[in-house]
């Protein structure tokens, strides 16, 4: 398995019950995911990491609420509760993650005008994360996605590491979507059209 890595995606307080933006069932993933990370030589997590005052919280927007949307430089953004606050206990793993075994985190949305989905790019869809060249550089060409939320952090996920060439999995069972409008029917639907083969 030296050839594949396991992204656990944003299994963080804030996503989980309880938590600011919390993903119904959430927390029920984590034993799932702690057994796969047993299994797997290449581990990487990725952590929501924004700044107080984010763009893409409601909060910043006179006269919005949560899961309004708003047109930003980079396309349509849908406005969140504040969540995954730099150094809140809600940006924090969730404490049953036994994340302590992953070689690289990355960090998203910690720049104040843009969120960030993927744990490729940004939503600019320019500005990379770097993680394409770290699994290049480290001879990774099959990724595994588990964890927060399947219709957003783990789907824009999932998509760019196709088309950035690699074998993309996504563990449904060790995932739990949003579904705000549909969005999770929609982006199944997106994955397996692009390729991303769903488990």
């Amino acid at each position: 398995m030296a050839k594949d890595a396991l992204i656990v995606v944003d299994v963080q307080n804030d996503f989980c019950p309880g938590g600011a933006l919390a993903v119904e069932g959430g927390h029920e993933i984590i034993p799932i995911i702690n057994k796969l990370i047993m299994r797997f030589d290449h581990v990487i997590l990725t952590q929501d990491w924004h700044p107080g005052g984010h763009s893409s919280f409601a909060s910043t927007h006179p006269g919005k609420a949560p899961f309004e949307t708003v047109p930003m430089f980079y396309g349509n953004q849908t406005l969140w509760p504040d969540h995954c606050i730099q150094g809140s206990v809600g940006a924090e793993f969730h404490a049953e993650l036994e994340w302590t075994k992953a070689e690289l985190v990355i960090r998203k949305g910690f720049r104040h005008h843009i969120d960030s989905y993927s744990a490729f790019y940004e939503n600019d869809r320019q500005t990379p994360t770097g993680l394409a060249g770290y699994l290049r550089d480290r001879g990774i060409t099959n990724v595994t996605f588990a964890g927060l939320a399947t219709d957003y952090c783990v789907a824009y996920s999932a998509l760019d590491a196709v088309e950035h060439g690699f074998a993309a999995d996504v563990l449904l069972d060790a995932c739990r979507g949003i579904n705000l409008g549909g969005s999770l029917a929609a982006m199944l639907g997106e994955m397996r059209k692009a390729g991303v083969t769903l488990v």
